[in-house]
């Protein structure tokens, strides 16, 4: 049984991979922000399952808060064996000419420096010779960072292209002490992320587009999630998924 960290794991894609995981017998320490019904009951689900699951409230962009996330999953579970990096915000659809400083700050907060602080506590705690087991780190990107996301989200593109560096150099540091480092780049996947970007048919129009003919879903991303936090991946370091259709 492992033990596993799931940032933003109330809802979308880090709901699908806390359930996915609990299924497969680990336990989960989930994070969200504000919606605390959708993280307690992704809690309930898992439970009901039979499986092991807490839920905290944690900005990962506030460096005590990621802190104490791991220290309550350590606490909680036996350690910790697996994190995925997942919390992430979009902003409504604009050119970056167009976008208030707000907007950048925030985006560059949760979606860069949250993940930062996020990699960086797991980059503390699982490796060898800082009295870890090993394991594996998940971070999830986009496609965006390979497409610049234009007249669109453009910010939202660029921290994402930020999250592939952070693999590459993270998973080189950390592959001699037992933890690989990957990353899923989702596309156009149906989650509530579009929503709170003012175009919650976002994924459906622009899905039937791609060469597969639709939008993917949360559980696609979260079964590659799965692989790479498991056994199976094991010669797997510094590499990146593209789930996005062939788009």
């Amino acid at each position: 049984m492992k033990s596993l960290v799931v940032t933003g794991g109330g809802r979308g894609i880090g709901r699908a991979t806390a359930l996915l995981a609990a299924r497969a017998g680990s336990a989960v320490t989930l994070s969200y922000v504000a919606d605390e019904a959708a993280a307690r009951a992704t809690v309930a689900e898992i439970e009901a399952l039979g499986g092991q699951a807490l839920a905290m409230r944690a900005d990962t962009a506030a460096e005590a808060d990621v802190i104490a996330l791991f220290d309550a999953a350590a606490a909680r579970f036996w350690g910790i064996d697996g994190v995925v990096v997942n919390a992430g915000i979009v902003g409504p659809a604009a050119m970056l000419a167009d976008m208030e400083l707000d907007r950048l700050r925030r985006m560059f907060d949760v979606n860069l420096l949250g993940a930062l602080l996020t990699a960086r506590e797991a980059a503390r705690r699982l490796p060898r010779d800082r009295g870890g087991t090993g394991g594996a780190i998940v971070l999830v990107s986009s496609i965006a960072a390979r497409l610049g996301a234009p007249f669109e989200y453009v910010d939202y593109a660029a921290t994402k292209g930020a999250l592939d560096s952070l693999t590459i150099g993270l998973s080189k540091e950390l592959a001699p002490q037992g933890v690989r480092v990957n990353a899923v780049r989702p596309g156009l996947i149906e989650t509530d992320i579009h929503a709170s970007g003012g175009r919650p048919d976002r994924a459906q129009n622009l899905g039937a587009q791609t060469p597969i003919g639709r939008a993917g879903t949360a559980d696609e991303v979260a079964e590659a999630i799965l692989w790479l936090l498991g056994d199976a991946s094991s010669y797997v370091t510094g590499a990146f998924i593209d789930i996005g259709g062939g788009r």
